[in-house]
Order: structure tokens, then C-alpha cells, then sequence
């Protein structure tokens, strides 16, 4: 910008200036449609007002765009999630699922950005994909759940980064923070969709296990990952982004600790068993049954996670910034 007003006041000068040799101390009068005042004509007089214009309208231009603030970005991104847990104790990424988030990101300089999100993952395992562990195989369990995230992450660039700079327009980034999900297990049994936390599978809730207390709906994460982020123009930039999420719970896939096969009762007065002993020990349907009480059902000193993995698109918010009195 200082280059640009530079060359007009140079241009301006230059009409004011006459050569000496030239005018040799007079005015020369070329036609009659221009006349002399004061060594200045008529034709210079349009060029140094028509300079003076222009030179107004570029100051004016860059007033409003150092007025111009980038106010954040608005952005969505959409990819893969998997689980890890009880049912999927030697992490493998075998069973990704649909994940997406909506966010909103500021950035605090180049180099830091704090951002909310809310997420939704969908969460699925089985031990039928567990065949190299004869146990786990045998188990025969299985869940489903639906995620719906909040949370507040702080990002820090590698680079400095503006959105919508030329030269500072792409960087590596790592991102860490705190926020508080909603899930709710379930499976399929006779081709019935079962919600499991309210059945109580591992005794939650009975007189027969008093410091089993039923798990909540709720639990708090810490997600921690890193991603890239690039500025595609003023307007738009594009990135991707790994997060693993650290929770607070231990029953994602409603599996903790022992069986509790005399926790609640077990057989209808038809003799048909019931649908919490149907499902809190499903290994008959492999073969014997495993399910004897104080047995290991789960591993209870190792919480449930999940990663993700998406691709993402933020639009930049721009506003107006309010002039000062100095």
C-alpha cells in the first residue's frame, strides 16, 4: 500500500514540475484551448485534480479494508470414528462409522484459536470380530450407540496463520480440550432393537451388588488430536483433523467388569428367560455358556475411548472495526 501511494504523490509532483530548459523563464501558449495561470495550465490543472481523485480513492479503499476484521469461522466437517474398549481392547480400526461436527473457531493471533463444537459419532462393535481370542470370541457381546458431543478445544498453530492472508495461509496444528457426551448402548436380540443401561446387565442397580451403581447417560471426554489447516481464498479454507477422545466412562459398550448371572431373576413363569439374563451373558449362542458369577466380563481399570478423523470446511466471518479516537 505505501508503495502505491508513493508512486501518486511522485505523479503529482511531476505535473507541477516544468522544465526549465523548456520554458526557458515563459510560458509557452500551444493552442488556444489552453491558457497560463500562475505556470500552471489548464491541462495540468485537470491532471493534478483527476491525480488528487484517484489518490483520494485509494486512501479511502484501504481505510475500509484496515477496517475489515476477520471474526472467526463457521465450519462443518464430516469423516470416520471407531471405537475402543472393552470389546476392542487391542486397538483396530476395523469398524469406522459415520462422524461429523459443527463448529465455530476464533483466532487469538496467528498462532492460537479457541473453537466450540458439537459432534455426533455413531459407536459399534462385536466380539464376533474378535476371533483371534478364543474368550472373547466365545463372549458374544455386542453394542451400538449414538454420540452427541459438546465441547471447548484450544488450537495452537505451528505456523502463524491468518485465514484469507497470502502468506500465512497454511499450518500444521495441535488441539486439546474438555467436553461432555451423551450415549446410550444398545443391541439387537431376535431381531429386536434392546437398550441396555436400563436392564442392568453387570447387577447396576441390584441388592445383590450395592456398589454397582447404574451408569449415566452423560460422561465428560478430553479430546486431544492434530490436524492441517489451509486458506483457500478470503473466504474459505479447508483441513483435516484427528481426535481421540479420553472419557470419563467405562460403559460405552455397556461391558466393565465380572458376570452377575444372580443379580436379578432369570426365568419367566413360562420358563423362557428373561431379557436381562438373555442378554447380560450371550456366549450360549456360541457354544456353553461362560457367564458364571464373579467370571471377567470386562476390563473395569481401563475407560472406554474413540477417535475421529475428518475432513473440514470453515467459512470466514468478517466484520468492521470501529475507528479510535487517537
Amino acid at each position: 500500500m505505501s508503495v502505491l501511494l508513493t508512486s501518486h504523490f511522485q505523479w503529482l509532483l511531476q505535473v507541477l514540475t516544468f522544465d526549465a530548459k523548456e520554458k526557458a523563464g515563459r510560458l509557452v501558449l500551444e493552442d488556444s484551448n489552453r491558457a497560463a495561470v500562475g505556470g500552471i495550465t489548464l491541462t495540468n490543472m485537470k491532471q493534478f485534480v483527476i491525480g488528487i481523485l484517484v489518490l483520494l480513492f485509494v486512501l479511502r479503499a484501504s481505510a475500509q479494508e484496515e477496517a475489515i476484521v476477520q471474526e472467526g469461522e463457521i465450519g462443518f466437517s464430516v469423516g470416520a470414528s471407531q471405537y475402543f474398549g472393552d470389546l476392542n481392547p487391542n486397538p483396530r480400526f476395523n469398524t469406522p462409522n459415520l462422524a461429523a461436527s459443527g463448529f465455530f473457531r476464533k483466532n487469538l493471533g496467528g498462532y492460537v484459536a479457541i473453537r466450540v463444537a458439537a459432534s455426533y459419532a455413531f459407536l459399534a462393535y462385536s466380539d464376533k470380530f474378535n476371533s483371534y481370542n478364543e474368550f472373547m470370541y466365545h463372549r458374544n457381546l455386542s453394542f451400538n450407540t449414538n454420540i452427541w458431543e459438546g465441547s471447548i478445544q484450544g488450537d495452537f498453530n505451528f505456523f502463524k496463520y491468518y485465514p484469507g492472508s497470502e502468506h500465512h495461509r497454511f499450518t500444521p496444528y495441535v488441539t486439546f480440550g474438555i467436553g461432555i457426551f451423551d450415549y446410550n448402548p444398545y443391541t439387537y436380540y431376535k431381531g429386536q432393537k434392546v437398550y441396555l443401561r436400563s436392564l442392568g446387565t453387570e447387577g447396576q442397580g441390584s441388592a445383590a451388588y450395592p456398589s454397582r451403581r447404574p451408569y449415566g447417560s452423560m460422561a465428560l471426554c478430553f479430546p486431544i488430536g492434530a490436524g492441517i489447516k489451509y486458506s483457500l481464498n478470503r473466504n474459505v479454507n479447508i483441513g483435516f483433523e484427528v481426535l481421540y477422545r479420553f472419557t470419563t466412562t467405562d460403559y460405552i459398550d455397556d461391558v466393565s467388569t465380572t458376570y452377575a448371572p444372580n443379580a436379578q431373576p432369570q426365568y419367566l413363569p413360562n420358563g423362557q428367560p428373561t431379557l436381562w439374563y438373555a442378554l447380560q451373558d450371550r456366549s450360549y449362542e456360541t457354544g456353553e455358556s461362560i457367564g458364571i458369577q464373579g467370571r471377567q466380563r470386562g476390563y473395569s481399570n481401563q475407560k472406554d475411548s474413540y477417535i475421529t478423523g475428518q475432513f473440514t470446511v470453515s467459512f470466514n466471518l468478517f466484520g468492521y472495526k470501529c475507528p479510535s479516537a487517537n
